[in-house]
């Protein structure tokens, strides 16, 4: 099977702000979900996230972290909490093991896609700035649930380790 590179589409439309990530979504993208992430806090209207995983192949963990940080960004902001579709059973299973539930509603019902879904530009980030938002994913991560603090600890505490020790050209 080919794995495709990962994209990200969204739209916003009559309230309804639809994420949509396929193909292999990993940390390359997660600068893009952070800054999904922090507008989406800051959008007027906003009345319920949708985010589509059902053309995602694979969702590494720095990119689940962003889309954890999606979850945290509106809470308290909406009615509902946001709707993960995810038909996939090994996306469904890395959701539910990573305690999403609690943050989301996880369903595998079809949606109806906005015409205006269009690509989201890749927003570019240097090697420390994607070191700085896997920690941030991570350490997420570690706050939702108990599996993923144990899971994840070691992770963060050597990037941690590498963040106190000076960087040489």
């Amino acid at each position: 099977m080919m794995i495709h590179e990962g994209r990200i589409k969204a739209a916003f439309d009559s309230g309804v702000f639809l994420l949509k990530l396929s193909g292999d979504v990993r940390l390359t993208l997660c600068a893009t979900l952070d800054s999904q992430a922090r507008q989406l806090a800051e959008t007027p209207g906003l009345q319920a996230v949708l985010i589509d995983l059902r053309e995602a192949s694979n969702v590494d963990s720095t990119a689940l972290g962003f889309l954890a940080k999606v979850a945290m960004a509106v809470q308290g902001k909406l009615e509902q909490p946001p709707t993960i579709i995810a038909d996939n059973p090994d996306v469904r299973r890395m959701l539910d093991v990573m305690g999403f539930a609690r943050y989301f509603s996880l369903v595998d019902a079809p949606i109806t896609e906005p015409a205006e879904l269009r690509d989201l530009a890749v927003v570019p980030a240097d090697e420390e700035g994607i070191r700085q938002r896997i920690l941030e994913a991570h350490r997420i991560l570690m706050h939702m649930n108990e599996h993923n603090r144990e899971e994840f600890q070691p992770l963060v505490e050597m990037l941690e380790a590498q963040e106190a020790t000076p960087h040489h050209p």
